[in-house]
């Protein structure tokens, strides 16, 4: 289901792949038991410690920080994607939960991708590809104005 960030096949010679990774995700939540269910029980993230006003979750090798707070969601295109495989997203579109999460986005690029946003809006995406993939579809329908940096 979870696929690890430690895949560096699409940037061998970055030295931020060599010596540095994502580490953690910290976001603001109005209601933590809510967002706790979100993300353990209709996600999957492993919960691995929780106080009065928060918690950690882990998922591959990053963790997400819950904190209790005013909640303020992007406006725009910004989210935050995680990997998942295609049958982990179907299941988790069967969940009786999935009914209440809102679907923000469809998908129309690369690999498949599910767009949800959690309890207070923040804008999720659910994705099976990986940088390599996409690169490799950029070969054959590029963005345009595309520039190759490598």
């Amino acid at each position: 289901m979870v696929a690890s960030l430690d895949d560096t096949s699409a940037y061998p010679n970055s030295t931020a792949a060599q010596h540095n990774g994502f580490n953690h995700l910290t976001l603001s939540v109005s209601n933590l038991d809510a967002s706790l269910e979100f993300y353990g029980g209709l996600l999957g993230f492993q919960g691995e410690v929780r106080w009065n006003t928060g918690a950690y979750l882990s998922y591959g090798n990053c963790w997400l920080c819950l904190s209790l707070g005013k909640a303020k969601p992007s406006q725009d295109y910004t989210h935050f994607a995680f990997t998942y495989d295609l049958d982990a997203m179907t299941q988790i579109q069967q969940k009786t939960a999935f009914k209440a999460a809102r679907q923000w986005q469809l998908n129309s690029s690369e690999g498949d991708s599910l767009y949800i946003e959690d309890p207070d809006g923040h804008k999720l995406e659910l994705h099976s590809g990986s940088l390599a993939s996409r690169l490799d579809s950029l070969k054959v329908k590029p963005y345009g104005g595309l520039e190759w940096l490598n």
